[in-house]
């Protein structure tokens, strides 16, 4: 993996950029407009996955981009903000985030921390025993909560797969409806991610 050219942007214009992602299905909801936004660093021990597994392609893949961030003088678990980069081979720049962590209040009293979006870098945070920088978002509509309910018994539920098969459960949705409450990242960044397809093969990290 080779990095072509990196632009760095400031905690700032990260939440600015933040309080305009989009609902997918409904453009004019913004679940962040009004929510607190800050950059923390958290255990991962702190934070509750909401998807039963992980891919070992792509953390390699994390594992990779990591190493190539460092050359460049970035640590992929400490962005202060976010980074646009483009990559030998591909056209179009990427906008890579911390980690997004929503703070949530389940029916039965739990305040918990799910992550929301980069679980793959959030396990490879695990595995390389770091502390990573996320962004804690707190004060999310009622309404609007993230898609799945975390995982009881959090990371030692989520287990290391080369493939999906059709049957495996990947998430507990919360609603029918679940894609009604897909954040739309890329409706204020570029080519953040999207969500998951149906097996490992997809690219959001």
């Amino acid at each position: 993996m080779h990095i072509t050219k990196i632009e760095r942007f400031s905690e700032g214009e990260l939440i600015d950029r933040l309080r305009r992602v989009s609902l997918s299905t409904d453009k004019g909801v913004y679940p962040y407009k009004d929510a607190f936004i800050s950059l923390e660093r958290l255990s991962t021990g702190c934070l509750m996955p909401a998807q039963y597994y992980v891919c070992s392609e792509i953390l390699k893949e994390v594992r990779e981009l990591k190493w190539a961030l460092q050359a460049e003088g970035v640590d992929i678990f400490n962005l202060d903000g976010y980074v646009k980069m483009w990559l030998e081979g591909e056209s179009a720049p990427i906008d890579l985030l911390p980690i997004i962590v929503e703070e949530s209040i389940e029916r039965d009293g739990s305040v918990v921390n799910i992550v929301n979006d980069g679980m793959h870098r959030c396990y490879v945070a695990r595995l390389d025993w770091v502390i990573p920088q996320v962004v804690f978002v707190r004060g999310v509509p009622k309404g609007l909560p993230y898609y799945a309910y975390p995982i009881p018994g959090g990371w030692e539920k989520v287990v290391i797969v080369d493939s999906l098969s059709e049957e495996f459960l990947k998430k507990w949705h919360r609603i029918k409806n679940y894609k009604s409450l897909y954040r739309n990242f890329n409706s204020a960044f570029d080519n953040v991610g999207k969500p998951r397809g149906a097996d490992c093969l997809d690219r959001k990290k």
